[in-house]
């Protein structure tokens, strides 16, 4: 089995990368389902069709931290993936 020898900023933007999307996936588990204020919906139920009728209550938008917090999080994203996949040890392999 082969062993690699992955330099220790290589490891530590990877791991950077791994807690930032884990942060970023617990915020968009309590945030409202819709980023503007929406009125709550329900679909009626399909002809021909044994699906339940879908409904969503009230949501009342991000607020202002929560819209700067997702877009914090969405550019650390961008920069740690850029990191680690132009990292140069990827030239050596």
């Amino acid at each position: 089995m082969a062993t690699y020898d992955f330099p220790e900023d290589l490891r530590a933007a990877q791991l950077r990368l791994h807690q930032t999307w884990a942060e970023y996936e617990a915020l968009g588990r309590a945030l409202p389902w819709s980023v503007e204020p929406s009125e709550g919906w329900t679909a009626p139920k399909v002809l021909y069709s044994d699906a339940e009728p879908r409904s969503l209550p009230p949501s009342p938008g991000y607020s202002d931290e929560q819209k700067a917090e997702v877009a914090r999080l969405r550019r650390e994203l961008l920069e740690l993936s850029a990191v680690v996949s132009t990292h140069p040890y990827w030239e050596t392999v």
